[in-house]
């Protein structure tokens, strides 16, 4: 048996095996990626320039729309150039590289939901305690935090990948490197990488979505509480948009994940890690900008500034 270091690339079967429909694929994948590109910079821009967006709030805004960059950048970018140059390769290194990407910027997604759920929850049902609990030492504390959990978590398992001995370049059944599709080319036992995936990957998954879960239920009944005509609304308004954002992202990935299709499940698995790992990111900006009077303003007054300045 030839160990890993023989291995020196992968081939990646891409969205569709059908050579005439990838430069179709190519265009609409293309526009997306250049659109999330631009509103994720934008939301990150107008809360930077603006000094009403300088709360919690919009500061773990600005860092999602960070992971999103991150998060489509490190599959579509690589999925692009593949079809473009028709050589659907990518080096061991490479598709290691990937992994530990996508998997980083995923969990960060997910960890940082969790932490703008916590947020709206002290902003409503603890509101005259929300400057002291949301201070600006706690808020960067949690960042740090979010990031460090899920560095360690994707380079625990990019480590337990590189591990593997792997006995021909095989084709992986996906549009980039997923970490459930390149254990299926391992001639090495895969025993204990699978126990990783399934503890970390459920406690990645599940703890963020039940403190969202949780965090919400809260909220629900502090309003429910508000007596004033209106109060509640108003209450629940500034939730709506985060809440839009995690039923979308969860909603692909408990599909993916939690309840996989009984049939042609690869073709659908496919297209639901294409739908939160390029979709979703992409629609976080307009979920956001369209829903929320205060990121409207700001974006309005960045680009007017922006034309004022080039004139």
């Amino acid at each position: 048996m030839e160990n890993h270091s023989s291995i020196s690339e992968f081939f990646l079967r891409g969205i569709t095996g059908f050579p005439e429909q990838q430069q179709l694929l190519y265009g609409l994948f293309l526009c997306m990626y250049l659109v999330t590109l631009t509103g994720n910079v934008l939301i990150i821009l107008a809360i930077g320039s603006d000094p009403r967006l300088h709360t919690p709030m919009y500061f773990f805004l600005a860092n999602l729309s960070f992971a999103d960059m991150g998060l489509v950048s490190s599959t579509v970018t690589k999925m692009l150039f593949n079809v473009q140059t028709q050589h659907h390769t990518i080096s061991y290194n490479g598709c290691l590289t990937q992994m530990y990407l996508f998997m980083m910027f995923g969990d960060l997604d997910s960890f940082f939901l969790a932490v703008m759920a916590y947020d709206r929850y002290v902003a409503i049902c603890r509101p005259l305690h929300y400057s002291t609990i949301m201070s600006a030492r706690f808020c960067v504390l949690m960042l740090a935090l979010c990031w460090v959990l899920t560095n360690i978590v994707a380079l625990t398992h990019t480590l337990l990948v590189a591990r593997l001995s792997f006995c021909v370049a095989g084709e992986i059944a996906h549009f980039f490197c997923d970490i459930t599709s390149v254990l299926k080319l391992s001639c090495s036992d895969t025993h204990v990488n699978e126990l990783v995936l399934s503890g970390f990957g459920g406690t990645v998954l599940m703890v963020p979505f039940v403190s969202i879960v949780i965090s919400y239920v809260h909220i629900v009944f502090a309003v429910l509480r508000v007596k004033t005509s209106g109060g509640g609304t108003k209450a629940f308004s500034t939730c709506s948009s985060h809440l839009c954002v995690v039923c979308i992202f969860y909603g692909t990935l408990f599909s993916v994940y939690l309840f996989p299709p009984s049939v042609e499940s690869t073709e659908k698995d496919i297209a639901a890690a294409a739908v939160y790992t390029v979709v979703t990111p992409m629609l976080n900006p307009f979920i956001y900008s369209l829903r929320n009077k205060d990121m409207k303003g700001a974006l309005k007054r960045l680009l007017c500034h922006r034309r004022t300045f080039s004139s």
